[in-house]
Order: structure tokens, then C-alpha cells, then sequence
């Protein structure tokens, strides 16, 4: 599938800050209670000054409207990291999971919303930010669907609908996939090199750091381009899964978030 390379966001990091942590596809649900607990336990103990969460925040998001739910899931995510907007600075970016997250969440959060991709200017370097979905080319129907889903238009229809119908369709899309998972019939695509090395080059940028492919590994594109791959969180899993990639003047490091 050919490729285009997108307009690139900038962000220039404050002079203050020193240490940046980048988390993704921790896919926050109420059949995942540890993991928010772990979220919870990172959010208190993190040195970072800024916390970027490069997509699939949320296993589904059906609209902001859910927040305002009384005890909702969505709600209770959402006072967490208020909370933690409060200490340091939050970013979210969209990912395939979570694309319909709106400017009501980040009101109510205070978490800002990142386009996908950004450029983070950083410690005298620029690190291209993107979840990593949109370069998983070879992933056909599923870049169609993204195509479709991403339009503005679609999504207004979409979060007309009522409440209750959105949490059932969200339901069952969930099904459907954790259906194709156990069945083994799931086709995971990985980043297209070339289209990564294009974005690299078009946003002048050394690094990029992504999520999305469960896949995490540190992977040499070419000469002085390099690709970093972010773990999935999965705490019921066996070993227990979840990290976080820190950024500092020193470079990177991954961090394993223990487990209760």
C-alpha cells in the first residue's frame, strides 16, 4: 500500500523539564482492574515532568458523554488523571482504540490532546510521537477502516446515537476481536520501514517512538534513524505486562511497572 507522509505537529518541551516518560495500549477496562490500579501506582511514584500516552489509552472509547455516567468506568479513568494533570504535565494522542476521545475529556482531565504525528523537541533532539497505526500498511482493511473513521462526519454520526448503543456496538467490537485472538485467526501488521523512514526524515528527526504492534524492541532504520516500540499493558497476563520508555538528557530507558 503506498504511503504519504502527514503534516507533523510541533511541541517544544518547557526548559524545566528533565524527564519525559512515553506509555501506550494500556487499554484501560473494567475487566482490567489491575491495570488501572498499576496506572495509579505509576502516576504517584513517576519522576517525569511530562507523561505522554501514544494511543489505546482506553480498550474503547463510545464518546465523552460517558464520563458523566454516575460511577462509570470512563469517570473514575478520568478523576485519575485529573488528579495526576494536577502534579505534571499530561498528553494523549489517538489511537485505533480510542479515536473518538473529544475536547471534553481533555476539559475535564486536563490532559492535552496531541495530533498523531508530533514532534517533541527535547534535551537538543527531535523525537517523532505517533501511535503507529497509520504505518502499518500492509494492514489493508484496517488502514480503509481508518480512513473512514478518522472523518469527522462519520464520527458525528456516530456519537448522535444514543449512549446505550455505542456501549453495546463498543461491546461487541471487543468480542469480535478478543473472539479472533483466541482462535488465532488475528493478523497483527508491523510498521512499513520505508514509510517510517520517510516520516523520519520529513519531521528532521533521529527517533521515532510508537505503540500499537504489541511488538516492543528497539529497531536501526537506516544510519542515525532508529525506531522504538512500546510495550502493552496487560497485567492479567503471564508474566504480567506493562512499562513505560523514559526519556531524559542521557537517552532513553525502559522501566518495567511492577505488579502488586
Amino acid at each position: 500500500m503506498a504511503h504519504t507522509v502527514p503534516a507533523m505537529t510541533e511541541l517544544a518541551a518547557p526548559a524545566g523539564w528533565r524527564t519525559v516518560d512515553f506509555l501506550a495500549d494500556l487499554h484501560l477496562e473494567p475487566a482490567q482492574p489491575a491495570t488501572l490500579d498499576a496506572l495509579r501506582r505509576y502516576l504517584d511514584a513517576t519522576p517525569a515532568d511530562a507523561v505522554f500516552f501514544l494511543g489505546d489509552l482506553f480498550e474503547v472509547w463510545v464518546g465523552d458523554d460517558a464520563m458523566a455516567e454516575p460511577g462509570s468506568f470512563e469517570g473514575q479513568c478520568c478523576a485519575l488523571l485529573a488528579a495526576a494533570a494536577a502534579r505534571r504535565a499530561l498528553f494523549f494522542m489517538h489511537g485505533n482504540r480510542d479515536f473518538l476521545v473529544g475536547t471534553a475529556f481533555t476539559r475535564q482531565t486536563g490532559v492535552g490532546l496531541l495530533a498523531d504525528p508530533t514532534v517533541l523537541s527535547f534535551a537538543g533532539r527531535r523525537w517523532l510521537l505517533s501511535h503507529g497505526d497509520a504505518l502499518c500498511l500492509n494492514d489493508v482493511e484496517y488502514q480503509r477502516f481508518r480512513a473512514v473513521a478518522r472523518n469527522p462526519e462519520w464520527q458525528a454520526r456516530l456519537l448522535a446515537r444514543p449512549l446505550a448503543e455505542r456501549r453495546a456496538q463498543g461491546r461487541s467490537a471487543r468480542s469480535e476481536s478478543e473472539a479472533r485472538k483466541r482462535s488465532g485467526s488475528a493478523v497483527y501488521a508491523d510498521v512499513d520501514a520505508d514509510a517510517a523512514v520517510a516520516w523520519l526524515r520529513a519531521a528532521r528527526a533521529q527517533a521515532l517512538i510508537h505503540g500499537h504492534t504489541h511488538l516492543p524492541a528497539d529497531h536501526v532504520l537506516a544510519p542515525g534513524l532508529a525506531r522504538h516500540v512500546l510495550t502493552d499493558w496487560d497485567l492479567q497476563a503471564h508474566p504480567p505486562r506493562a512499562g513505560v520508555l523514559r526519556l531524559t538528557a542521557d537517552g532513553l530507558q525502559r522501566l518495567a511497572v511492577a505488579p502488586t
